[in-house]
């Protein structure tokens, strides 16, 4: 069996990166033939040329970009890993690396985020957005701490994934004002081919949308389709059509982007999770974040349950706008 040595890779990754032999010889505080001669039995062992001659220097070979690729991610999940153990040191930051769905609500995102800024121990944050199959592959591998969604990891992934329930709300109907006015009058009867601008079709938001419209008789006529959410609503505001975002945020939106509410749907829920890869949470911020959620979860409940004796009659908790 052949083993890589990452001492010889890595005089290769400082040569390339510093563009020649001298630089990365003074970086690496060793001398310029010692370099040379690492990565040539780095070579030797590849079985490729990896850098070839320049007027103006060394230059990479087809063969050495893909060999530097590889250095760079190698020796980045390296420094992660350092970064990761030594987190405990209060002088540091403290290390996060969050998925984020990207047909989650940028605004609820921002709620479900912000516990972690406000720790005693300084925050480091690296948020990246994707599909969530794509974000467990990362969390699988440990590039990320913990992915936040609108739905759970699928129970046939072959990737060990655990779901943890954030909150979940009723779905709210937002326009433009001079689309939202008549559309508000007769709902949810108004929206019957009424222009709409929906999540993508494989989007657990989508998936609600459409049981509900089938419940209601409704069938809205489909403008675009968004898998981006804040994308949507840039497009709400140029009166393409009306859409649906979580209850909790609603009166955000209005706010910000200059929209009205058009009617609610409690009956229509969302939920929200954060899925970690390990069924009890260590990390100080993924803690922070689930147990905030959970907060917030008791708090709605509780709240929603006064206003229901003081009204006298049932209501629909988590999200009953």
């Amino acid at each position: 069996m052949e083993f890589l040595n990452y001492h010889h890779l890595r005089y290769f990754w400082m040569a390339a990166k510093e563009g020649g032999l001298t630089r990365a010889a003074e970086k690496l505080r060793v001398s310029q033939p010692s370099i040379c001669t690492q990565i040539q039995a780095l070579e030797r062992v590849l079985g490729d040329k990896l850098l070839r001659r320049t007027p103006r220097g060394l230059a990479l070979t087809e063969a050495g970009q893909k060999v530097f690729s590889f250095a760079e991610e190698i020796f980045s999940l390296g420094e992660d890993l350092l970064n990761t153990m030594k987190q405990r040191s209060t002088s540091r930051p403290l290390h996060i690396g969050i998925g984020i769905a990207d047909s989650l609500p940028k605004l609820l995102t921002y709620e479900m985020l912000r516990p972690i800024f406000h720790l005693p121990q300084p925050v480091q944050a690296s948020c990246c957005e994707g599909k969530v199959p794509d974000l467990l592959a990362q969390l699988a591998t440990y590039r990320l701490d913990i992915v936040l969604a609108d739905e759970p990891a699928p129970a046939s992934s072959s990737l060990r994934a655990f779901n943890h329930l954030l909150g979940e709300c009723g779905v709210s109907f937002c326009a433009s004002p001079q689309l939202a006015d008549p559309l508000k009058r007769r709902f949810p009867a108004s929206l019957q081919d009424a222009p709409a601008l929906l999540p993508g079709p494989s989007s657990a938001l989508r998936r609600s949308l459409e049981k509900w419209f089938r419940e209601q008789k409704i069938a809205p006529r489909l403008v675009a389709e968004f898998d981006d959410a804040a994308l949507v609503k840039v497009a709400a505001t140029d009166a393409l059509g009306f859409f649906a975002l979580p209850s909790l945020v609603a009166n955000e939106a209005v706010v910000r982007y200059g929209v009205r509410i058009i009617g609610h749907a409690p009956a229509c829920r969302q939920q929200f999770y954060a899925i970690s890869g390990e069924r009890r949470l260590t990390h100080p911020a993924v803690v922070a974040i689930t147990a905030q959620a959970w907060d917030s979860r008791t708090k709605m409940t509780q709240d929603s349950k006064r206003r229901r004796i003081g009204k006298g009659g049932p209501r629909r908790l988590l999200g009953a706008h």
